[in-house]
């Protein structure tokens, strides 16, 4: 009985994270070249260890905001939503380059999905998942003997996520609340209770992405992350580990 709750909780919010992204417009969401998302994507294969000879999953990958500029830099991702929308959006929008599209819940892959991968990665995606341990244990069934993982999440203690879902249309508590769960014990402790060791984490950004798209943008982000003081507070972790 548990379980059938438990399942049935599952369905209900993959159902209505699934309205949430199809029913409004959130022009955030669109690809579009960008310093402040390049950065995303640099800190997550940098600190992931990712090359272009591995194969890659996207989980959560919505309209190819980071799928793209991935196949664009020679990546072999292939892309993971639970929404057929989105996903043709993201075909869309990757012309003429083709892409892999997976329209399935990573939490409980196809047996054809299991060990296909050298890397499953997620970015700012876990916060909308209804079990974040379910859903990384999905990702291991996905990954070849080794293979890692690494998830870019807002960090919970970076009170400026809060703010962000309260002025900015569109967004809810109820889409968007998640965040609150993504702290690096929580994060660290799914990881190892979905079988990977090797865990560890890292913190970075500063500043909003008008200033960060500018040409001395990065640079004085760089410097600011540098000050010991407000390191804990940096809006963006990236957690990693590797299938024991």
């Amino acid at each position: 009985m548990r379980a059938d709750a438990t399942n049935g909780a599952e369905l209900a919010h993959n159902a209505e994270q699934v309205r949430y992204f199809e029913h409004d417009a959130k022009p955030r969401m669109v690809p579009r070249p960008s310093r402040y998302l390049e950065r995303h994507l640099n800190e997550l294969l940098a600190f992931g260890g990712f090359t272009t000879d591995d194969r890659l999953l996207e989980i959560g990958a919505g309209m190819g905001r980071y799928t793209i500029p991935l196949l664009q830099r020679g990546y072999r991702v292939e892309a993971c939503d639970l929404s057929e929308v989105l996903l043709s959006r993201l075909r869309e929008y990757a012309r003429p380059r083709p892409v892999t599209v997976h329209q399935v819940d990573a939490a409980s892959p196809p047996q054809h999905l299991h060990g296909q991968f050298d890397g499953v990665i997620g970015l700012f995606m876990l916060h909308h998942v209804h079990d974040v341990e379910h859903c990384l244990a999905g990702a291991a069934r996905m990954l070849k003997p080794g293979g890692r993982v690494a998830f870019l999440e807002p960090n919970a203690f970076n009170p400026l996520f809060y703010l962000q879902m309260a002025i900015t249309p569109g967004m809810t508590w109820a889409g968007d609340g998640g965040v609150a769960r993504m702290r690096v014990s929580v994060l660290h402790r799914a990881l190892a209770g979905a079988g990977f060791v090797d865990i560890s984490h890292t913190r970075f950004g500063f500043l909003p992405p008008m200033i960060v798209d500018r040409p001395l943008g990065p640079t004085l982000e760089r410097a600011l992350e540098r000050v010991p003081i407000w390191r804990p507070l940096l809006p963006f972790q990236v957690v990693r580990g590797r299938l024991a």
